[in-house]
């Protein structure tokens, strides 16, 4: 028996199914007015510590496992799941997919075109998290919280959670495919709150991926997540109000590159510009960002966080260079846009389990590095600021306009970095902004493995990155400067 039929083996037995109750639930799906059907199985066991003021204040373990089944016919989707996976529950949901999706045909569908590449083994783990004891967990936080109140006698709060989850998926489609993965999933996260007086701050930071429990104390990483989180803090508790109005604007590498997923990523998702609704509708060829712009989404990166070894339809993730000189060269696909479109597949089908449709995702969405020196590009800047950290924001997808606040930030005067700032926010458009890049790093960096990404109602781990790159003019809110 090869590795790949025993690894569906396994698979199978995980879902306590055999092949032939698989293929008998998919022949429920196909019908003369069923282009393809396709079964998601998924088993998934999730564990959470959180810790606040050196008390464990959470632990949960869940166990969820299930099935979502999809037939499309056209442009319409059936779709129906079940949590119980015996036969007949599966054939009933497949009967269910069947008669949401049968309609009459309008166009005859178009031949997606795959992209070749060999198999991925991004993620191989020696100790999967299943195996690693809640103490382990709670120690880890233990320290967490020991070396961010050491950094400053003025961290007051302490808050930190780790969570793992190891999953377990199978994909079985009406082409014959049977296919399967085991992905593992872990974050860290620390929040610190720094008090001076009547001056509160809070500082966050955090890291992970798909890496194995020993990642966090490899190279003191987690007492650095602590240091920086404490850091970040103590930062704000001397940061004046923010500048308001247009200027300059240098994002630093790495987390900032959260910009460039909301603000473009999604612009470049393929059911988007197939609807029409994207600010980068029918612009393939066109230019839409200044010449020192490339953007790639890349499912490929080994341990990242927005890696996977094949998307959520069984799909071998790639890299797609999405802008390329400043030239949109492509969007991002699941198996049904790409067949409505025309155009490649690339593996960005995903959902967040087994009860949701699947929808083209980004995976890791980053620009590439240029030519430029990070401190030239901050010299070039006379009066303006230098983001290092962002919060949340916002982003209207049919017209690009985003709304951004910055956690750390920092004037830039006379081409030097000097006072922090707060409450700073970055108001402007997606393909605007990118047309005004005039210089772009070679300091490529990549979070440190936070991202989570929302769209309809469905969140899934996504990566981003970002050399350090100059913004020549976007609309800083903060506190508008008195003539």
């Amino acid at each position: 028996m090869t590795n790949a039929e025993n690894s569906k083996q396994v698979e199978l037995a995980q879902f306590e199914l055999h092949e032939h109750e698989v293929q008998r639930a998919l022949s429920r799906v196909m019908a003369r007015d069923v282009d393809y059907a396709d079964i998601y199985f998924e088993w998934r066991m999730s564990e959470s510590v959180s810790m606040e003021e050196g008390i464990v204040k959470r632990a949960v373990k869940s166990l969820d496992r299930g099935a979502g089944v999809r037939a499309t016919a056209g442009e319409k989707t059936g779709f129906a799941y079940s949590d119980d996976l015996s036969p007949r529950d599966l054939e009933l949901a497949a009967e269910t997919a069947r008669y949401i999706a049968q309609s009459p045909r309008g166009e005859t569908p178009i031949a997606v075109t795959h992209r070749s590449g060999p198999s991925h083994n991004l993620y191989p783990l020696d100790t999967p998290y299943t195996e690693v004891a809640t103490k382990e967990r709670v120690e880890l936080l233990n320290l967490i919280d020991e070396e961010a109140r050491r950094y400053d006698p003025r961290i007051t709060k302490v808050m930190a959670s780790f969570h793992t989850e190891h999953k377990v998926i199978m994909i079985a489609t009406s082409e014959g495919l049977l296919i399967g993965d085991v992905q593992p999933l872990s974050r860290l996260q620390v929040t610190c709150i720094a008090e001076d007086g009547t001056n509160r701050q809070v500082g966050s930071f955090g890291g992970g991926g798909r890496i194995g429990f020993a990642f966090y104390y490899e190279q003191d990483r987690a007492r650095w997540y602590a240091r920086e989180a404490a850091r970040q803090a103590i930062v704000n508790l001397d940061a004046v109000d923010a500048p308001a109005g247009p200027m300059p604007v240098v994002l630093a590498g790495g987390w900032p590159g959260i910009l460039l997923h909301e603000a473009v990523g999604h612009g470049l998702e393929a059911d988007f510009n197939r609807r029409k609704t994207s600010a980068f509708s029918d612009l393939i060829g066109q230019p839409v960002a200044s010449k020192v712009c490339t953007v790639v989404d890349d499912g490929t990166l080994p341990f990242r966080r927005g890696s996977l070894n094949i998307d959520d339809e069984g799909t071998p993730t790639s890299r797609t260079v999405l802008i390329e000189e400043g030239i949109l060269r492509g969007y991002l696909t699941d198996r049904l846009n790409a067949r409505l479109m025309g155009i490649p597949l690339t593996g960005n089908g995903r959902r967040e389990d087994f009860r949701s449709v699947v929808l083209p995702r980004m995976t890791n969405t980053f620009m590439l590095a240029g030519e430029s020196d990070p401190e030239e590009i901050i010299r070039s800047v006379k009066k303006g600021l230098y983001a290092v950290s962002f919060g949340g924001g916002q982003v209207d997808i049919t017209n690009g306009k985003f709304v951004f606040s910055a956690s750390e930030a920092y004037l830039i005067e006379d081409g030097r970095v000097t006072r922090p700032v707060k409450g700073a926010t970055l108001i402007g458009n997606g393909p605007e902004a990118l047309k005004r890049v005039s210089m772009v790093g070679h300091d490529l960096k990549l979070d440190e493995g936070i991202g989570t990404c929302g769209k309809d109602g469905q969140s899934v781990p996504v990566g981003v990155g970002l050399p350090t790159i100059r913004i020549d003019e976007i609309t800083g809110g903060g506190t508008a400067t008195r003539s």
